[in-house]
């Protein structure tokens, strides 16, 4: 069934070179701005998939999350954050980019036109029905994304994705489409602006809406952050200072007795309900 991708029709501006850099911002700014409103449309499909992911996490399931390219990327990016803003294991929200981890920093040739690669890619995971795979491909056609979802579905895998055609092949194929509609790009085709950057706002409602339905976030603070740098060290206790009403120096030896804000503040006699 063909469609149209809307994603490499031509861009509303022309003539790029002859425009001064004030220009070129203010207009690809004009059209960033139309993303979020995008993205706004799309929220019940958002909602849909969240539900079927924090079921699965909780019954001690996996979120893979697979892409070629700006697409992939971005769900590596996102995969490798839950880890140190929510103190998951590092196997929870596990992100696939077609040719392998070279691929995130130098593309890979044809590495997305494999339709078999993804699901290899996948197995070597044990994938199973306690999973979720979201594909995530601007155009809705890289084979490497399509054929691995082709085969989820077979093997009674959810299915979702993150696409910016309607009526893609990745749309028909996922169980769980999200259809993000940004148009065309102000340099024509290059996917990477506006699809990217809606992708990038969906992952971060998927990992951070899922993660607050686990538990991972009191009131508005992520307890289970990793204390990796100073920086890190500093945020918790400012966090434990306040959800306990106490000093810094008191705050401060009880996250270096118990090692984290959640436990420092659960083990803390006078916590504050």
């Amino acid at each position: 069934m063909s469609f149209i991708k809307t994603t490499e029709q031509t861009s509303n501006h022309n003539h790029l070179e002859k425009m001064d850099i004030d220009e070129l911002l203010t207009n690809i700014n004009k059209e960033d701005t139309t993303v979020p409103e995008a993205v706004k449309q799309s929220i019940p499909q958002i909602e849909a998939l969240i539900i079927q992911i924090v079921q699965k996490l909780k019954e001690g399931g996996r979120l893979f999350y697979m892409g070629a390219g700006t697409s992939g990327r971005l769900g590596v990016v996102d995969a490798s954050e839950c880890p140190p803003t929510f103190g998951v294991p590092h196997d929870m929200v596990i992100g696939l980019i077609a040719g392998g981890d070279v691929a995130i920093r130098k593309a890979v040739e044809f590495a997305e036109d494999s339709i078999e690669q993804g699901w290899k890619d996948l197995q070597e995971y044990n994938i199973s029905k306690k999973d979720v795979v979201i594909g995530i491909a601007a155009s809705g056609t890289t084979p490497y994304v399509i054929g691995a979802l082709q085969r989820c579905n077979d093997n009674k895998i959810v299915t979702g994705c993150i696409t910016c055609n309607e009526g893609s092949p990745l749309a028909n194929t996922a169980q769980f489409p999200i259809v993000v509609i940004v148009g065309p790009e102000f340099v024509t085709g290059s996917s990477r602006m506006k699809a990217g950057t809606a992708q990038k706002l969906v992952l971060n409602m998927i990992s951070t809406a899922t993660m607050i339905q686990l538990g991972r976030v009191k009131g508005n603070k992520m307890l289970d952050m990793q204390l990796s740098n100073n920086k890190l060290v500093d945020r918790g206790i400012r966090m434990i200072m306040e959800e306990l009403s106490i000093k810094r120096e008191v705050a401060t030896k009880l996250l270096e007795q118990h090692g984290s804000v959640r436990d420092a503040i659960q083990n803390y006699g006078t916590q504050k309900n």
